[in-house]
């Protein structure tokens, strides 16, 4: 080896090494000795190089964290029997720090994380609560959320995010606002964060999104809880749209119901899983239970173009229970794979290959599902060109019913003969 790479080696080493060494560990609070200790998870995030990692005490912190341009690890933890770092509004509540990428809405965050170059790293955040309760914003703007990644990728992990929602309740009526967890990317730039292991419930509008292109979310083993029965915004549990992609495995997800929707009445029905006008989307081993649609992927023309299309979504080994009005799985794009998955007590259709998105749906499979208890194990639409056997039905009014309306009655329904079809309300900010 030459004099002059032994130079060029050496001085490497001394530069990874400075770099290295530039990153901290810190702690907010004072529950770990020997560290630098601030006072606010703010200050924290000032005052620590990209790289570094801060722990957060136990303890209630009143405030709006933003973090840019930062590789950076934030992690509550545990401190003698007491393990919750929770993040509320400040004293006069939550203000407008951000504004939306598609739409340019005003959102307020409890945290923000964006633009960090991917050349920096990921931001990680794990076992923190954020609670919106008391945010004081009883409008349908700024938009209330709890954790906010725009531009920017990492991981949530073991997090709680909860009461993102305008208040009183009262006012939720037609602002379809409040998310737990929102991911978004725009400007041609990209978003990919991994959300497990976490519980988000008590929001207004969405508990897990991941929109726009440029977005790929990974929503993996979490509890996402509506708030039931609703007059207030058409819930979604999990929703990945308008061009984003990603997976959704092993989440539980219950209790996302608009109940104004009825027979008569059928617009902004609720989704346990949604897909809008997004492609590539996997949802396999997921638990729904008790929404108006469990499984929805969906779309129409005009978004479609404006969003990168959609449709080539993968549905398999999911169970799905106890759908109100509507479907257990419902497909109104192309190509979808829809297998092996379990169909309990649907109003409507275990699975419905459905024609009234305005697009061609046509390509799909639907085999190898059992569906228990259905007014039609499957509704086939009016589009040739899908395949839709074999699968295996129980109890069931009608097996395989070609239309998109099953015409028998089914529960405590005296009829569904002049039921049209539900409409998909997705958040987008």
């Amino acid at each position: 080896m030459s004099k002059k790479q032994l130079i060029l080696m050496a001085a490497a080493g001394i530069l990874l090494a400075s770099q290295v060494g530039w990153a901290a560990t810190v702690v907010v609070g004072h529950c770990k000795s020997g560290l630098a200790s601030y006072s606010t998870i703010q200050g924290a995030v000032n005052g620590v190089p990209s790289g570094s990692t801060i722990y957060v005490c136990p303890a209630k912190y009143p405030e709006q964290v933003e973090i840019t341009a930062k590789k950076l690890a934030l992690i509550g933890v545990q401190s003698g029997t007491q393990d919750a770092a929770v993040v509320i509004p400040p004293a006069g509540g939550l203000v407008a720090n951000a504004t939306s990428l598609a739409t340019g809405n005003p959102i307020a965050a409890q945290i923000w994380v964006h633009d960090v170059d991917p050349a920096l790293g990921l931001v990680n955040i794990s076992n923190l609560t954020l609670d919106g309760a008391g945010n004081g914003i009883a409008a349908c703007s700024p938009n209330p959320m709890g954790f906010l990644y725009q531009n920017a990728s990492g991981t949530i992990a073991h997090v709680v995010a909860r009461n993102q929602s305008p208040e009183p309740y009262s006012q939720w009526g037609g602002c379809q606002t409040g998310l737990g967890i929102f991911v978004q990317s725009g400007g041609g730039q990209s978003s990919t964060v991994t959300v497990s292991g976490s519980t988000v419930h008590n929001y207004a509008k969405n508990g897990i999104t991941g929109n726009e292109i440029g977005t790929t979310l990974y929503a993996t083993g979490n509890s996402v809880l509506g708030v039931g029965p609703t007059t207030g915004a058409a819930q979604n549990g999990i929703q990945i749209g308008f061009g984003a992609t990603g997976k959704m495995t092993g989440n539980s997800v219950a209790d996302d119901v608009w109940s104004p929707d009825n027979i008569g009445d059928p617009g902004d029905a609720a989704a346990g899983l949604l897909v809008y006008a997004a492609a590539h989307v996997t949802m396999s081993g997921n638990n729904v239970a008790h929404t108006q649609f469990g499984i929805a992927i969906a779309s129409d023309s005009s978004s479609q173009q404006a969003s990168g299309g959609g449709g080539a979504n993968i549905v398999t080994s999911n169970k799905v229970s106890g759908t109100r009005i509507f479907d257990g799985i419902d497909v109104c794009t192309d190509t979808n794979t829809v297998k092996t998955n379990t169909i309990n007590s649907s109003d409507e259709a275990g699975v419905h290959i459905d024609s009234t998105c305005g697009v061609t749906n046509t390509g799909n499979i639907v085999t190898g599902n059992t569906i228990n208890e259905a007014c039609a194990g499957l509704l086939v639409g009016t589009s040739p060109g899908n395949t839709t056997s074999p699968d295996t039905y129980f109890n069931v009014n009608n097996t395989v019913v070609q239309g998109d309306v099953c015409n028998a009655p089914v529960f405590n329904f005296a009829s569904l003969a002049s039921k049209t079809h539900g409409a998909f309300v997705p958040a987008r900010p």
